[in-house]
């Protein structure tokens, strides 16, 4: 399912938290949502004109004193029953882009000094979520107690905890591995590619 459907239910689901006006719904995303998904501008708006447009949801005008009025959207029940239909379905696998990884594999290029600053810079990263993700487990069961969510927002802030974790020790044992490269940092006459035969000619 291409990215910009699954931004529809992002923001359905948003919207299933109350009604929001989209400068709301962005700045929610960004609080609870910000850690693994993420919407623009450029994004939520023609979402919410499409949002209401197909009956999902519904849109009122606010007027504001000295202020542009404020335009609140509403889920309505279909909205609310599309909403459901997707999350029944299955997970789809998203391989995704980690630039981390990308120019490791074509790091043997470079000294291999680059590649391990490149690992310190992401260590630093991950152990600021870290961090971050324990600030937020303690307000949420601070301020969320007996909220329905409760348990499944835990769960994705236990999932980037684990995850941060486990890229810490990934980062370790990684530079222990470039730390002992030893030799000529000069360009190899021929590199094995993985994934690919050396038949030796050039396709």
């Amino acid at each position: 399912m291409p990215r910009v459907i699954k931004s529809k239910y992002a923001v359905l689901g948003i919207l299933s938290l109350g009604p929001m006006s989209g400068y709301e719904i962005k700045k929610t995303i960004e609080g609870s949502l910000g850690n693994f998904w993420s919407e623009s501008y450029g994004q939520i708006y023609p979402i919410l004109r499409s949002l209401v447009a197909e009956g999902l949801a519904t849109s009122r005008t606010e007027e504001q004193t000295g202020r542009p009025n404020r335009h609140v959207y509403t889920l309505t029940d279909t909205g609310r029953g599309t909403l459901v239909q997707w999350l029944a379905e299955p997970v789809e696998y998203d391989v995704g882009r980690v630039e981390i990884l990308l120019k490791l594999f074509f790091g043997w290029q470079l000294p291999v000094e680059d590649s391990l600053t490149k690992l310190r810079e992401f260590r630093t990263v991950y152990e600021g979520l870290g961090s971050k993700y324990e600030g937020i487990e303690q307000w949420l069961k601070s301020t969320q107690a007996g909220h329905p969510g409760l348990p499944y927002w835990l769960a994705t802030v236990s999932y980037g905890q684990h995850l941060s974790r486990a890229l810490l020790a990934w980062c370790d044992e990684t530079a222990s591995i470039l730390g002992a490269i030893e030799g000529d940092q000069g360009h190899p006459a021929e590199v094995a590619t993985p994934g690919r035969k050396n038949n030796g000619r050039d396709d």
